[in-house]
């Protein structure tokens, strides 16, 4: 019997559907929320242009998760125990909880980032005390680092690998804990305050690159929809709920489809084409780009990728895998377009 997902319970978050512009940005968290083995998104930008607005509205907009309690399992000097834990879900049907929205602080130890452990308890008396932190919370949801070009580089990497291998393992003087992390990593920053190494970069699946918008009547209805949300959160809502009820549908089919959409050999060959062109180091690049390709024909309910699927993704895909010198500025994707030319021309079977 198939279970019945209930619809996102009502929060006073900012509309997803109710941004305004922005589409690269929005297009890139909503191709991670159907497969989020893309690899989380990079969004580098000026500061009020609704970066963490936009990955707030989308966790609001997801129906809720099943509540299954997190498995983690305690291992002292090899005498091992399985404990789960469960987390908040208030105003939920029972059974579901929210999806995860976690704000990761600049100022976070590594302690709260994996967890603490409490050594004395367990060497002395024992007992395996294990609190667990954010990247635990986060579980299922997002994980979202404001300013992470200036978060320290060893808590970059830490929080890299895990989103890749969605599992962390905490080890400490003979105590280890080890518990499921799966969840999409989103970074955003000013780049004028710095950018991240090229080996980190290459981490995130997509980047992208955003401006404060000069269009006049576009900034005027940031204005308006800005004002009557803070004016009446509640109406402004339910003014946008049709809008929102069908992007939620419209990335549930795509979620179903994922799994049955393919990548025509002709154009797989391209992307892996494009990729030398660009002289992109490694292989994360044609791997992410085919992922993004395979999620995009799936929101558009397609089993078949085409060449306007990859069009549409391979900027967000590679542009930030062209840098090879730290001194070096990110491509604004006209590289990425550049070569494209010739390759993606209709559909290749």
């Amino acid at each position: 019997m198939a279970t019945s997902i209930p619809n996102s319970v009502s929060r006073k978050v900012y509309p997803f559907t109710a941004l305004v512009g922005q589409e690269e940005m929005k297009r890139a968290l909503v191709l991670n929320a159907i497969d989020p083995a893309i690899g989380g998104v990079l969004i580098m930008g000026h500061r009020g242009t609704a970066k963490s607005t936009a990955v707030r509205s989308l966790a609001a907009l997801l129906p809720p998760i099943p509540d299954h309690p997190l498995p983690v399992t305690l291992n002292l000097g090899g005498q091992v125990e399985e404990r789960t834990y469960r987390f908040s879900s208030d105003g939920y049907p029972e059974g579901w909880r929210p999806v995860p929205f976690v704000d990761l602080p600049l100022s976070a130890t590594e302690d709260r980032v994996v967890g603490t452990l409490d050594i004395e308890a367990a060497l002395v008396r024992g007992e395996k005390l294990f609190e667990p932190g954010l990247l635990a919370r986060a579980h299922g949801g997002f994980l979202y680092i404001d300013e992470v070009n200036l978060l320290e580089d060893h808590l970059v990497d830490l929080l890299l690998d895990v989103a890749v291998s969605g599992v962390k393992v905490v080890e400490r003087e003979g105590l280890s804990v080890r518990h499921p992390a799966q969840f999409v990593l989103v970074g955003s920053g000013n780049p004028e305050e710095g950018d991240l190494r090229p080996q980190l970069l290459d981490r995130f699946g997509c980047y992208v690159q955003i401006e404060t918008i000069t269009d006049v009547k576009q900034r005027m209805e940031v204005v308006y929809r800005s004002e009557a949300f803070r004016t009446d959160p509640e109406a402004f809502g339910k003014a946008w709920e049709k809008k929102e009820a069908a992007l939620r549908r419209k990335i549930q089919r795509a979620r179903a489809l994922l799994p049955r959409v393919s990548i025509p050999n002709g154009l797989l060959r391209r992307i892996v084409e494009l990729c030398l062109r660009l002289e992109v180091d490694g292989h994360r690049g044609e791997i992410t780009l085919a992922r993004a390709a395979c999620a995009m024909a799936a929101l558009e309910g397609r089993k078949k990728v085409t060449s306007e699927d990859i069009r549409r993704v391979a900027g967000m895909c590679l542009q930030h895998r062209l840098r090879k010198d730290p001194l070096d500025e990110v491509s604004s994707g006209d590289k990425v377009r550049e070569a494209m030319k010739g390759l993606f021309v209709g559909s290749t079977p």
